[in-house]
């Protein structure tokens, strides 16, 4: 480790020490990247993201209050609906007076069970591919749920709950754009294929289950957004900063800190994934043509010649912008790019900054190639040095 390094962790330490922490004084600091040594960073995106008041006094009797709260979400979102289903039909007066699986009624419980299961089987599936490069996702978490894995509850947790839904139903798919496939059953009885991650004995959890259960219980509290693919991919990075945090004591707690820190993040980015929105000031497709706006504005050619090629910025934006660029890079370079957004006060109006650079970068790739060529270029961006990209999205942004 260089003495500029040490310097620098030291410069954070001292920043982080301040009864009352100097926000402009850490995003400063943030912005040229953010040392993983002694959970810097694990602590810095918890102040980033609003999550952590900046004066440290409340900490303790915030984090208690707000991971009891969490816990309570996992009652009543999970453990509660589990026993709910595992008493449902028992006797004859529930199944013929009460409720039974064929009720119409939109407040019939099985029909919010059936409505949780279509959601949690999509969560399942992409959370079970997240970064399959990296062994983290499928190791145990040293920290399992045991409000979850208690053996004395006896009750339906989401596992077996995919379980038993993918052997007993059809397997039901939504992507982005609204348009839902129906498997066949007898697809899905392969329930672990060789390219997803197997499920630990009981006991014992993997990292993957833990994002599906945060996500399951967002998707739970908003339901007017719910799950979109894709989510994912922005809590994936978020929670592997939080669970190898090198102290027990914050690693503990990774659960319920990600979901609290993805909530917040959501609440600035959720307009991406509505598409009753994309055509909105606020939606996805403004921001997209954003970037052409900005490109237009710093590199006339460059903008003229994607023009003249029809290459839409829907084509490669609407990736780079809904996933924060968790698409684009290794985990550890979009980790930190997200140390550089999160440490802007207009992290997503930075972020159309960095994807004008990232175009401006490969200028003359692009001036040179055709429509195929390009397209290929922009699907599979060629730069990896994230120095490069951040250097110049910040030089744009002086030039503004």
């Amino acid at each position: 480790m260089s003495t500029a390094y040490k310097n620098r962790i030291q410069e954070f330490k001292s920043a982080l020490g301040e009864e009352n922490i100097n926000l402009t004084t850490l995003r400063e600091l943030s912005f040229s990247g953010i040392p993983h040594e002694e959970g810097i960073r694990s602590l810095c995106w918890k102040i980033l993201l609003n999550y952590l008041p900046v004066d440290q006094t409340l900490w303790e009797s915030f984090l208690k209050k707000q991971r009891d709260v969490y816990s309570q979400f996992l009652r009543e979102m999970i453990i509660q609906p589990g026993i709910a289903k595992a008493n449902l039909g028992l006797s004859r007066a529930d199944v013929t007076l009460e409720d039974h699986p064929l009720n119409p009624n939109p407040d019939s419980r099985w029909n919010t069970y059936f409505k949780d299961n279509e959601i949690l089987l999509q969560i399942d599936k992409d959370v079970r591919r997240l970064y399959p490069d990296m062994a983290f996702f499928q190791r145990p978490t040293e920290y399992p749920c045991q409000l979850i894995l208690d053996p004395q509850n006896d009750y339906e947790t989401l596992r077996r709950r995919v379980e038993q839904t993918t052997l007993k139903a059809q397997t039901v798919n939504r992507n982005r754009s609204g348009v839902t496939n129906v498997s066949s059953p007898g697809k899905a009885l392969n329930l672990y294929p060789s390219n997803e991650y197997e499920v630990l004995p009981n006991g014992s959890e993997a990292h993957w289950e833990v994002v599906e259960r945060i996500l399951f219980i967002y998707a739970k509290l908003n339901p007017g957004i719910a799950y979109v693919q894709g989510m994912n991919e922005i809590v994936g990075p978020i929670y592997y900063t939080f669970a190898t945090d090198p102290s027990s004591q914050w690693k503990e707690h990774a659960e319920a800190d990600t979901f609290f820190c993805f909530t917040n993040l959501m609440s600035e980015n959720r307009d991406n994934f509505i598409k009753s929105l994309d055509d909105s000031q606020c939606g996805i497709t403004c921001k997209m043509e954003s970037v052409y706006s900005m490109l237009k504005e710093k590199d006339l050619e460059l903008h003229l010649k994607l023009e003249e090629q029809n290459i839409k910025p829907q084509y490669f934006t609407f990736r780079w912008l809904t996933l924060l660029l968790s698409q684009e890079f290794l985990l550890p370079d979009v980790i930190r790019i997200w140390d550089t957004l999160f440490s802007d006060k207009d992290r997503f109006h930075f972020l159309l900054l960095v994807c004008c650079a990232m175009l401006i970068l490969i200028r003359d790739n692009l001036l040179s190639g055709d429509f195929t060529t390009n397209m290929r270029l922009l699907q599979d961006y060629p730069i990896s040095d994230v120095h490069t990209i951040l250097t110049k999205a910040k030089e744009l942004q002086e030039n503004c």
